[in-house]
């Protein structure tokens, strides 16, 4: 487990005031092979996912994909665990996501309307009632936030939603059903699609779109 050099500045502070969210134990008895060293990024750090243990499907590439969405628009097939963002001449950069659990699952459209680099983790109170020993809160950098480097916040209506689409700390949960309903990304791939999608960005979560799109091949 490591501290970003922000984090070792406040963290004596903070252990008076917020509970410790340890590392899952499966991440610091395979560290060596779920991670690749770490990068740092705008001051703090984040680890390295180790691709070359990931499963090709949950990589990020462009796919033949025909979509009367505009392009720009993200559509997420929660039953095969891909994001899709829209490009233009039929096709769409995929991303391998882990969705919702079984009783946490949601559709529907949603926009963009918050951005966050670095975010600040507040588990709600349902959360935390489920979950005893969660803490208030969680500051944007320190190693043990669930949110990683990005988030997307969804809104609908001028209301936000309480999901997100956002990091994880958990690259192997990538591809299954994991969450209380946020889409979880590689850290890679939030900070990659933070950068394509401004505010204002359609979203459109659904149950199922059929086959995966088709991979489109180099040349």
């Amino acid at each position: 487990m490591f501290l970003t050099r922000r984090s070792l500045l406040v963290s004596a502070g903070a252990a008076a005031t917020v509970a410790a969210l340890p590392l899952p134990a499966l991440a610091q008895n395979a560290a060596s092979k779920w991670f690749a060293g770490v990068s740092d990024d705008t001051g703090y750090s984040y680890r390295r996912t180790n691709f070359k243990v990931i499963e090709p499907q949950w990589k990020r590439q462009m796919v033949k994909y025909f979509s009367y969405e505009p392009a720009g628009t993200i559509v997420i097939d929660t039953r095969n665990h891909f994001l899709y963002w829209i490009w233009e001449n039929n096709t769409a950069l995929r991303y391998g996501v882990g969705v919702g659990k079984e009783g946490f699952q949601w559709f529907g459209h949603a926009r963009i309307d918050r951005k966050a680099l670095w975010p600040r983790w507040v588990p709600p109170p349902e959360m935390r009632k489920r979950t005893p020993g969660l803490p208030l809160k969680v500051e944007g950098g320190a190693a043990n936030n669930p949110l990683g480097p990005r988030a997307l916040y969804l809104y609908r209506d001028r209301r936000d939603l309480g999901y997100r689409i956002h990091g994880t700390l958990e690259p192997w949960s990538i591809g299954n059903d994991v969450s209380s309903g946020c889409i979880r990304m590689f850290p890679e791939d939030v900070i990659d699609l933070y950068q394509r999608t401004p505010q204002g960005t359609r979203v459109q979560v659904l149950e199922h779109l059929g086959a995966p799109a088709r991979v489109v091949k180099a040349g």
